[in-house]
């Protein structure tokens, strides 16, 4: 609204240092200046994308400065995305990322589609509104990382490619906080996001777009009124040039310079047939205020009552009107509806004709505002009832009904749940809650209460743990007909319950459902439940019965079904913690294993496949774990499941290669399991684990300050989680202390695991190896304490079995004692080891025996392990054992040469024959 039509084409007065900085930017992103020819095929690197971020109050002329981008980018060969916010439409899951990318996709068949979308298919396309939700709903940022790709794809494909969003303050939170996180990406592509908003309006979940890297800096462009030369100008374009200057001044004074408000004024003065001159002036104000607030009220009451109903109707619709919709939220006949509909566009209220729109957002809220109250509630209650009538769907009703007042209907209720079943499976759950919130408000029938609850439980899992627990600690109080239903409440509070660090409730709750059920299979699913969250409580009472009541019920079970096979891979796993045979674990995890175990199963949890995944790590089958994290990872992966499981993936398939010794790769995927666990949030458990396993990779890589800035860092220190994690926590703590020369803090961290862990039973060093550390930390000070430590350690692992095992616990053994029996004690640990997957710990023994066989007087023997052990140690990435390996190589003395022979490093020559 700030331009003016010179020769036939629009000016914009008074935005040059804008269109410098679109130009700019345009330049940047196609690698052409303005004017030239674009190239058949650009060349690689020439092209940059970015952020351009424009703020300017209402009426600035935000929507005519994006609409020249538009054309300036089309002029130069771009792909253009764009979209537009809404102030009713809010409230509808991505509807602002529907408008940007679903029109690339509109009219696809489904095979199309999927060719199209790959594995994003079930994941992005429900959120698109390209094809119909099913299966599991994805996590949040699991749909985030979809848009990502899919707009990642449109910038590669398509390049040069520019997405304009106008009012972006009104933009839906789901798809304004996906813009503003993958902006910054922007850079390295060949695509130029511009956006303009309402500073004075944008919602505080997007207070992250404000700050966003763009060619202005980490702040937007700001657009000023206009002077009154300009303001002159667009008048004089619109009334003719014979405009008087003391005219123009008065439309700018009155304005405030503000362009949207004076061409109104000036159509407003065509349009009455005033002379555009001093005679006119007076009359300015009050034409102006026509034209906004109470004025524009006021002038459309004139037109008459059915007018104002369907420029209500208009308003509560929102935008790209259906003039049918219209008429029936109205109440109107379609040829009355059409008359209003001609008045309005007279007025300059509406525009369009196959789809009505507002001439401007602030027409709209202004004859939004001005409804009634009671009568707007009634309109959007209409709306709802019109759009489910025109098959528009559940949805679609849902934003109107969030707005009426609750009136005990039924039909509202099933309305709500079914919108929120559709946009939870959409990747929305905080639009999920809103629907199902209101549906409680309504209220349900007494016999859908619990029901309720229970999908707003579902709604709010990810969100909120412990809200969703209130919610189905609500649902059970409530009657509840359905056996199946209750079950359903019960777990999912249950899971609730532990991912909010509850284990003892969560294993209480379960337990009680257990032992009051009536069906058999039930009782057994119940009993699974309260056997897995026990397992991983730190403070479980009888941990040794426990073990018995599941090693009994496991032995009877067949595996004839997903319930028997979980308790059976309980049962490896707590075959593992106590050092049962590895013959006896793996039998287990093979009986649980066959007839399937899914990762990502929706009713029920990924801990079980976790823990039988781990049963061969330890055992010394890092083949078979890694064979089923990959399957693990790719089934989260296809369920759009990209948060804390995707994270737990990673970083426990880093853990497996550290423990084989391939500590390199370990690093990059814990690193990378840290990074989404840090979209989850702080404090969460998936983030324990990652920070447990990058610091136990750094420090066997000999980077113990990066380690104990790491812990510092994430405030990884007691108090320690109420779960049992793997590696252990607190044990890993004591390992960086003992890395940074801290021994007492070490030692007593250390002990202090083992008096946690060995009144549970759980006594496997090759899991937990706070002895091996503890004697370690102790030798100094306690040198015979520290050997009978390491000894009972070496007990423990030989009764396990693990050849990883028991070889570290001899080699640790060896270092406490010393002297010939550490010597022989070394040897025995090589043997294990290399009989082992630890290639690591391979390394460190083969380094710790050459400086045991140099300390005895055997420098040969003594060469030949270091070098050896100097080898594994780089090809494990172990930096700090490789420094070790070659001091220790240094102090081995040179091997004695005969009379005669040259000097070191020079090689002797033969005589030459004559």
């Amino acid at each position: 609204m700030l331009g003016g039509t010179v020769g036939g084409a629009r000016a914009l007065f008074e935005r040059d240092a804008e269109l410098a900085a679109v130009d700019e930017a345009l330049t940047a992103v196609t690698g052409l200046e303005p004017g030239a020819v674009r190239e058949p095929a650009a060349t690689p690197g020439r092209r940059r994308g970015g952020l351009l971020a424009f703020a300017a109050s209402a009426g600035l002329g935000k929507t005519t400065l994006l609409a020249e981008v538009r054309s300036r980018a089309a002029d130069r060969g771009c792909t253009v995305l764009s979209a537009r916010g809404g102030d009713q439409e809010q409230q509808v899951a991505f509807h602002v990322a529907r408008q940007l990318l679903q029109p690339l996709l509109a009219g696809s068949t489904e095979a199309e589609l999927r060719a199209a979308l790959g594995s994003w298919y079930g994941i992005v396309g429900p959120a698109l509104g390209l094809c119909t939700a099913s299966g599991a709903a994805p996590d949040p940022q699991g749909l985030r990382d979809g848009l990502d790709w899919m707009l990642t794809h449109v910038a590669v494909q398509h390049a040069p490619v520019v997405l304009v969003l106008d009012d972006a303050h009104w933009a839906d939170p789901q798809s304004l906080n996906w813009l503003a996180a993958f902006a910054p990406r922007t850079d390295d592509l060949a695509l130029l996001v511009v956006v303009a908003y309402r500073p004075d309006e944008l919602p505080s979940s997007a207070e992250a777009f404000r700050g966003l890297p763009g060619r202005a800096g980490h702040r937007p462009l700001g657009l000023e009124p206009l002077t009154a030369d300009a303001i002159g100008r667009l008048v004089r374009d619109r009334v003719g040039d014979h405009a008087d200057d003391d005219f123009c001044r008065e439309c700018w004074a009155v304005t405030a310079g503000n362009p949207f408000e004076a061409v109104e004024l000036a159509v407003k003065v065509h349009d009455r047939g005033l002379r555009p001159d001093n005679g006119s002036v007076h009359l300015l104000r009050d034409l102006a205020a026509a034209s906004k607030g109470s004025g524009l009220i006021a002038g459309l009451e004139r037109l008459g009552p059915s007018t104002v109903r369907l420029a209500w109707a208009a308003a509560v619709l929102g935008t790209e009107i259906q003039p049918a919709l219209a008429a029936a939220v109205a109440g109107l006949g379609s040829q009355e509806a059409a008359d209003c509909a001609d008045r309005l566009r007279a007025a300059r209220v509406l525009t369009g004709s196959r789809t009505l729109e507002f001439v401007h957002p602030l027409i709209a809220t202004a004859v939004y505002r001005a409804i009634p109250d009671a009568v707007r509630v009634a309109l959007h209650g209409k709306a709802a009832w019109a759009v489910v009538d025109a098959g528009l769907g559940a949805t679609a009703a849902a934003r109107h009904l969030l707005e009426t007042h609750p009136e005990e209907d039924p039909w509202v209720v099933h309305q709500l749940r079914s919108a929120a079943r559709e946009i939870l499976r959409a990747g929305a759950p905080e639009a999920a809650r809103d629907c199902l919130a209101r549906a409680l408000r309504e209220p349900p029938p007494p016999g859908e209460r619990a029901a309720v609850l229970y999908e707003l439980g579902c709604a709010t899992q990810l969100l909120e743990p412990t809200t969703t627990a209130n919610h189905l600690r609500a649902a059970l109080e409530e009657p509840i007909g359905d056996p199946e239903l209750r079950d359903g409440i019960l777990f999912l509070l249950s899971q609730s319950l532990a991912h909010s660090d509850r284990l003892s409730e969560a294993a209480e709750v379960v337990g009680k459902a257990a032992r009051t059920a009536t069906a058999p299979r039930t009782r057994l699913r119940m009993q699974a439940e309260q056997f897995m969250w026990d397992a991983f409580r730190s403070d479980e009472p009888d941990s040794p019965g426990r073990s018995r009541r599941l090693a009994r019920l496991a032995d009877r079970l067949t595996g004839r079904d997903l319930t028997e096979r979980y308790i059976i891979g309980l049962r490896a796993w707590d075959a593992t913690l106590r050092a049962e045979p590895t013959d006896t674990v793996l039998r287990h995890a093979a009986r649980a294993l066959r007839g399937g175990l899914p990762w990502a199963d929706e009713g029920r949890g990924f801990e079980v496949p976790v823990l039988v995944a781990m049963t061969y790590v330890y055992a010394d089958r890092p083949d078979r774990a890694e064979e089923l994290f990959a399957e693990g990872i790719a089934d989260f992966e296809r369920h759009g499941w990209r948060g804390a499981h995707l994270s737990f993936g990673y970083v426990l398939l880093g853990y497996v290669r550290y423990r084989c010794g391939r500590l390199a790769e370990a690093e990059e995927l814990a690193r990378d399991g840290l990074r989404l666990a840090e979209r989850v949030g702080r404090g969460t458990p998936v983030q324990w684990y990652a920070v447990a396993v990058l610091a136990g990779i750094l420090v066997a890589r000999g980077r113990a300050e990066e380690a104990a800035a790491l812990a510092a860092d994430y405030a990884f220190a007691a108090p320690f989680p109420a779960a049992v994690t793997f590696p252990d926590a607190q044990a890993v703590h004591g390992e960086v202390l003992l890395a940074l020369g801290r021994r007492e803090e070490a030692a007593a961290e250390l002990a202090a695991v083992g008096r946690r862990l060995d009144p549970r039973g759980m006594r496997n060093p090759g899991w937990c190896p706070w002895q091996l550390h503890l004697a370690l930390a102790e030798a100094p000070d306690a040198p015979e304490h520290a050997a009978r430590t390491a000894l009972d350690a070496v007990e423990r692992a030989r009764q396990f079995g693990a050849p990883s095992a028991v070889g570290g616990a001899l080699r640790v053994a060896a270092e406490v004692i010393g002297g010939p029996r550490g010597l022989a004690l070394l040897a025995e640990a090589v043997t294990h080891l290399e009989a082992s997957p630890a290639a690591h710990q391979l390394a460190a023994a083969r380094v710790a025996q050459g400086a045991a066989l140099r300390a005895a007087g055997q420098p040969g023997p003594a060469a030949d392990a270091l070098r050896r052990g100097l080898e594994g140690a780089l090809g494990c990435g172990a930096d700090g054992l490789a420094g070790s390996a070659r001091a220790e190589l240094a102090r081995v003395p040179a091997p004695r040469r005969p009379p005669g022979a040259g000097s070191p490093g020079v090689r002797a020559t033969a005589p030459r024959e004559t």
